[in-house]
């Protein structure tokens, strides 16, 4: 199984220890094109602060994560899953989880980025502030930038079983499965019941308690159907759109009653 994140717009300080290495970061395929965003946005932030935001679309109160951005080379790396935090991702918990349940992790999650295409939980990076939404001048919109690098690396990253695509609008548009591999993905939608509508908090939590909740089951459903079925076991009201042709995704809704 292979889970497919959204990273998160905050992020933990970049730690003490040493920098980042960037051939050292998982889908060495990716390698060129993160040199070349990590490249630009280096340039970028230390040449111009004010252009920074506005490309960065950062607020006045944001102003210092250019400095960080301008940092990226000689910043202290950590663990992707200790940068990333925010609602899904204190929910998922990855610190608190079992040993079993952290080795899964380290290989089915992968958590999309504006600045790395896509890193494991594992991998060690900078604190840094590029989403995916942003349009850098010499490469263009991210989101398109990262379309050929991601096609060429992801469906061997894809493996056989299932993909659980959690992503956000904004990091879809960096790959969409297609073929084969679209027809063992689930895209998950989380619902208010009564309401029927997203609610964003919501819908984070509730989609990082998911993804815990099969990290410490162990399962590893082998396509969308049986991630109903394992859904369902975890006590989650599920429907299910079955595609009803070859190549296509399916598409799960999960309602949950209350906001939490």
């Amino acid at each position: 199984m292979l889970v497919l994140l959204p990273p998160s717009e905050g992020k933990a300080a970049s730690g003490r220890g040493a920098p980042l290495k960037p051939e050292a970061l998982s889908l060495p395929g990716l390698a060129d094109a993160r040199a070349a965003v990590l490249d630009e946005l280096v340039e970028l932030c230390a040449a111009d602060e004010d252009k920074a935001c506005e490309v960065l679309g950062l607020s006045e109160g944001l102003r210092g994560e250019v400095a960080k951005n301008a940092e990226l080379r000689t910043a202290g790396a950590r663990p992707a899953g200790e940068v990333y935090t925010g609602v899904l991702y204190d929910a998922l918990g990855l610190a608190t989880l079992d040993a079993a349940a952290r080795k899964r992790a380290r290989q089915s999650l992968l958590v999309f980025s504006g600045l790395w295409g896509a890193v494991r939980v594992d991998d060690r990076i900078p604190s840094y502030r590029c989403s995916m939404g942003v349009k850098l001048p010499g490469l263009g919109a991210l989101g398109a930038y990262w379309r050929g690098p991601m096609a060429d690396v992801m469906p061997e990253a894809a493996g056989s079983g299932l993909v659980l695509d959690l992503r956000s609008s904004a990091y879809t548009a960096a790959w969409k499965p297609k073929g084969e591999v679209a027809g063992r993905t689930a895209s998950v939608r989380v619902l208010h019941a009564p309401t029927r509508k997203v609610v964003s908090h919501f819908n984070k939590a509730t989609k990082g308690r998911i993804v815990r909740g099969l990290l410490e089951s162990g399962t590893s459903p082998a396509g969308p159907a049986e991630l109903v079925e394992a859904l369902r076991d975890l006590r989650y009201t599920v429907e299910a759109q079955d595609p009803g042709k070859a190549g296509k995704a399916w598409s799960l809704d999960v309602l949950v009653d209350e906001i939490h």
